[in-house]
């Protein structure tokens, strides 16, 4: 695939003044025990995807800075922090009343919106998430944490009372498990980073938090805000290779829950480590390979539409994002001639600009495995469709439909993650189904029909395969009250705002007999407030 001078990147002076990047950030803070230490050991240089014009017309990638390359002693450092504040379920922390976590909680949203034109800033230069996107995923986390707080009151509300059932007296609260380690994913380094963390430490755990391998410098305006708004040892924030500082912490085995957004083979691999797997709750959001699934009665206007949307936003860059588009053979010609008219219309440029769809990809390499893929597929009779399809400039490449797509594909089975979008044809819905049960994945999907017999045949087989099915809409996670998880090698949990806190969490009871002696000793507990767990006491 050649490459095409696309000219979307900008001089520096063309930079508006608000999203200049004048100087590197050497970022060398990193949080533990309540704080802030400073490395003097290697460093990770981090460049934008984003170029920028010389004035003898060549391009040249922006160096953003550079962050810390801990070892494993430094995490381990990190680990006997959040051990030590835990204390066996004994620390403040963990023993703390809900209403005074929530504080320290509330007291830290006031301190991250202090810091949102700095974040935005840092995710469109960091992974070239565009402006709008970047204003929607800091205001949904900010959101998110409110919704969190809201919901944890009203689980605490329900926990107030006393169960009484066959003679025994009961109450039952949510405890947290122990200590944390929770690790974000590039493509939201804050929102879904933070849809395990705050959870993780609204609930009584202690955590380690290793920031995502890309997405790293937008952190750092919140250090502070971590170390001013929790208690020394709550949470503790390294830096640094997995291999080094991850696989460090997991053999000690003490860990208690893991949450990590990424690969199933990087899950895997972590997982292995710990010596009592059994011991380790996960929380993990994997690979998807979600099909749209365009059904010879679809409004092909709309299919078109969401298949867009939720095939290229953010480039394609997401675990939700369509990564194959199964089309009926009867409308499979005029499906491919609008869907790449509607590609067309796609403006490319630089993530400030009023518009733009398409942005230059953070990974490296990524160019050169998209291109990889298209060749393959080429190689066994597929044909790039779309104008300019598969062409690239520096990190930024052209959105490519792929089609016919076969079995014999990489594409066929293996996750994108990026701006190329497989498309095949069928005959008999049979078939759509029947790869969709021998995938290793099972996240979502996407029925587009107006025969609603058909879509009802569909969803039967596919509510036994994947954990959402969209009709006539994209994949997606939201709203965040829904819940978001995944079969197979998609995901291990359950995330949505009250599932979030239950799995950072455990049911634990206290129960006695129903007898007048056991009533009184409950009564002086309550009424003297003697115990952090007995207690009557109501969240408004």
């Amino acid at each position: 695939m050649k490459t095409t001078k696309f000219d979307i990147f900008p001089s520096e002076e063309n930079i508006p003044e608000s999203y200049q990047f004048s100087a590197p950030m050497r970022q060398t803070e990193y949080l533990i025990n309540g704080e802030i230490k400073h490395w003097n050991g290697e460093m990770n240089d981090i460049y934008s995807p984003i170029f920028t014009k010389q004035k003898d017309g060549s391009l040249q990638q922006k160096y953003l800075g550079s962050s810390p390359l801990l070892t494993g002693q430094e995490a381990l450092v990190a680990l006997d922090a959040a051990v030590d504040a835990y204390q066996l379920g004994l620390g403040d922390w963990p023993t703390m009343p809900i209403g005074q976590r929530i504080a320290h909680v509330e007291h830290f949203i006031k301190e991250m919106q202090a810091q949102r034109s700095e974040v935005v800033k840092l995710l469109m230069w960091e992974i070239g998430k565009n402006l709008k996107d970047s204003e929607k995923e800091f205001d949904r986390t900010v959101d998110y944490i409110k919704d969190t707080i809201a919901e944890l009151k009203d689980i605490d509300r329900d926990a107030s009372r006393f169960a009484m059932e066959s003679g025994i007296i009961a109450q039952i609260r949510r405890v947290p498990f122990g200590v944390s380690l929770c690790m974000g994913p590039y493509n939201y380094p804050l929102n879904e980073t933070f849809t395990t963390l705050i959870p993780a430490l609204i609930m009584g755990n202690t955590v380690i938090f290793k920031p995502a391998k890309y997405g790293v410098l937008l952190i750092r305006p919140l250090i502070q805000a971590f170390q001013k708004c929790f208690p020394p040892g709550v949470i503790n924030i390294i830096y640094g290779r997995g291999r080094d500082t991850v696989g460090a912490i997991m053999e000690t085995g003490k860990l208690s829950v893991f949450a990590f957004i990424g690969t199933n083979k990087g899950a895997n691999d972590l997982k292995r480590m710990h010596p009592k797997p059994h011991m380790l709750r996960s929380v993990l959001g994997l690979d998807a390979k979600n099909p749209a699934i365009v059904l010879p009665s679809a409004d092909l206007d709309l299919a078109v539409e969401e298949c867009t949307l939720g095939s290229l936003s953010f480039n394609g860059q997401r675990c939700t994002a369509l990564k194959i588009i199964w089309v009926h053979r009867s409308v499979v010609d005029e499906f491919l001639v609008k869907f790449s008219d509607r590609i067309a219309k796609l403006k490319a440029g630089m993530p400030w600009e009023d518009g733009v769809s398409l942005t230059p990809l953070p990974e490296p390499g990524k160019t050169a495995y998209l291109t990889e893929l298209i060749e393959d597929a080429q190689e066994y009779g597929a044909k790039v469709i779309n104008p300019q399809g598969g062409t690239y400039d520096e990190t930024y490449f052209h959105p490519a439909v792929i089609y016919p797509v076969s079995a014999q594909m990489k594409l066929w089975r293996e996750e994108q993650f990026g701006p190329v979008v497989p498309v095949v044809a069928f005959d008999d819905v049979r078939e759509v189904l029947e790869y969709v049960v021998n995938s290793n994945f099972g996240q979502q999907a996407s029925v587009f029909g107006e025969d609603s017999e058909k879509i009802a045949e569909v969803i039967d087989v596919l509510v036994n395969q994947v954990s959402r099915i969209n009709i006539n809409a994209q994949c997606q996670r939201g709203p965040d009250t829904f819940p978001f998880n995944g079969r197979k090698d998609s995901a291990e949990g359950t995330l949505s705002v009250r599932d979030a806190l239950r799995v950072f969490s455990i049911r634990t009871m206290v129960a006695t007999k129903d007898s007048t002696q056991n009533r009184d000793i409950i009564q002086k507990i309550i009424n003297g407030h003697e115990s952090k767990f007995l207690s009557r006491d109501f969240l408004f």
